[in-house]
């Protein structure tokens, strides 16, 4: 049986959008959270593997200037998470239970105290 040119030619261009789509996914996964990021307030921040795999995340612009925000974080299905969260404006002692995730394009930073009781989150964005 002869397939019509208006039947072949829709199952080439639902053929070729999906493999578009899988590449665009793919490349948006790859990219994953490594990389440079903008925190509202305009600090940029280093996010990088570090220990063997874990996740680290470092202020590389902006102040204050090699500030650790995170390190040591472990990957749990599509999130990082880790008991060693800091924030800048909190006394250095203090670590914070948090969490990385890639949600869309943005970045993803929640750090919770005292359990999940008392909780701040950043949606940070990829800088190119």
């Amino acid at each position: 049986m002869r397939m019509s040119k208006t039947l072949s030619r829709v199952l080439l261009s639902v053929a070729a959008a999906t493999a578009f789509s899988i590449v665009l996914s793919s490349a948006s996964y790859a990219g994953g959270v490594m990389g440079k990021w903008k925190r509202k307030n305009g600090t940029i921040v280093k996010v990088y593997s570090c220990h063997g795999g874990k996740l680290c995340g470092k202020i590389i612009k902006g102040s204050p200037h090699n500030f650790e925000m995170f390190h040591g974080m472990s990957k749990h299905g599509s999130s990082w998470k880790g008991s060693h969260m800091k924030h800048p404006s909190m006394p250095g002692f203090m670590t914070f239970n948090g969490i990385v995730r890639l949600v869309g394009s943005h970045l993803s930073v929640k750090g919770c105290a005292v359990g999940q009781s008392m909780c701040d989150a950043e949606k940070w964005s990829r800088v190119k």
